[in-house]
């Protein structure tokens, strides 16, 4: 029935996470979940089809050679409402994307149902930690810092070791560290700022180009290596750009050969959704599980809004305060100017 529908809708309300393959677009994967969806709403029973009265003209049945007609009313089903003419019942169901995965990469992606819609924006919005391993191979360069693009350069990495290596990504974290700190908007000199930095909460408050929190080796075998990588408004491309560059900081090259997002936010690579679950039977518990975090994700971003405009408000009564205090300022020259002159005019007026 149409109660039914209703009530499944309702269940599909909120966040929910699905590992991305890959070698898959990401609409892909949205549109693949978004007809699984439809497929499970349209297969309930539909409404009740509405019926109406007719008056047909009958034959009296008195004989068969009767030409006397009699009028009787039936009751028919409207034939408009049959669903082999209205078709499914449900024709969309908006399904929104949270940080995007190209194609090249892997893991979790972030989706949205209904009013988890607006919880994508604030949580796009709040600058979580996103985590990847990143997968690269010494010895060539490519024109799209991946193995599969065209080899440009070639090279040996022979003399690279695992200490040369941790120098390098200790030395490319120390540089991010003090980006952080610089769009972070905090005061370096106050006790904010020291609690923050001793819990790992220091966090750019505005857009800012992607910065890493936290590098690390996870596996040394040359030519072969893993990261680990923490970081925040990165994008894909930046990622696999940062093999290069580690490559070129020990004297040789590196491409990227897999990108894995392992965790966004609050939602880690266990809770993501594998293919053969992007069905309504597995996504309604996913994103009941998650709904205290889609909560506590459009607090976070209400408070927010209010502090921003509460700074807002304070900076413009500061701003109109000062006006005042500058117009008050600038009278009380100009009524001391005019008793200066009104004392002269009356001391010339005397001495002549």
């Amino acid at each position: 029935m149409a109660a039914q529908a209703a009530r499944l809708l309702r269940k599909l309300d909120g966040l929910f996470a699905v590992y991305k393959p890959p070698g898959v677009h990401w609409k892909l994967v949205r549109d693949t979940v978004e007809t699984n969806l439809l497929k499970a709403v349209n297969s309930s029973l539909p409404p009740a089809p509405r019926f109406q009265v007719q008056f047909q003209l009958l034959s009296s049945g008195e004989s068969s050679s009767s030409r006397e007609l009699t009028v009787a009313a039936t009751r028919l089903p409207v034939l408009a409402d049959h669903p082999l003419v209205t078709g499914p019942q449900f024709h969309k169901i908006r399904v929104g994307v949270g940080h995007r995965l190209d194609a090249f990469s892997s893991g979790v992606l972030v989706l949205g149902l209904g009013n988890g819609n607006t919880a994508l924006e604030s949580l796009y919005k709040s600058h979580v930690t996103r985590a990847y391993t990143l997968e690269g191979e010494f010895g060539m360069a490519t024109d799209d810092f991946t193995h599969t693009g065209q080899v440009i350069e070639r090279t040996t990495y022979g003399h690279v070791t695992q200490d040369k290596l941790e120098r390098v990504l200790a030395m490319i974290q120390g540089a991010n560290q003090k980006a952080l700190i610089t769009y972070s908007g905090v005061d370096l000199r106050s006790q904010e700022a020291y609690e923050l930095a001793v819990k790992g909460m220091l966090r750019p408050q505005d857009k800012s180009p992607p910065i890493l929190t936290g590098l690390r080796c996870l596996h040394f075998q040359p030519p072969h290596f893993t990261l680990e990588v923490q970081c925040v408004n990165e994008t894909q491309l930046y990622l696999r750009k940062l093999l290069h560059e580690v490559g070129l900081e020990l004297r040789t090259t590196a491409v990227c050969t897999k990108v894995r997002r392992t965790r966004d936010g609050p939602f880690k690579m266990e809770d993501a959704l594998t293919h053969n679950h992007w069905t309504a039977d597995d996504i309604i518990p996913a994103v009941t599980h998650f709904r205290r975090a889609t909560r506590k994700i459009r607090k976070n971003d209400f408070c927010k809004q209010a502090a921003s405009q509460l700074d807002s408000t304070t900076k413009a009564q500061g701003q109109s305060r000062t006006s005042i205090a500058h117009l008050e300022n600038v009278t009380e020259e100009k009524d001391g100017s005019d008793y200066l002159y009104s004392e002269m005019s009356a001391d010339s007026k005397q001495s002549t």
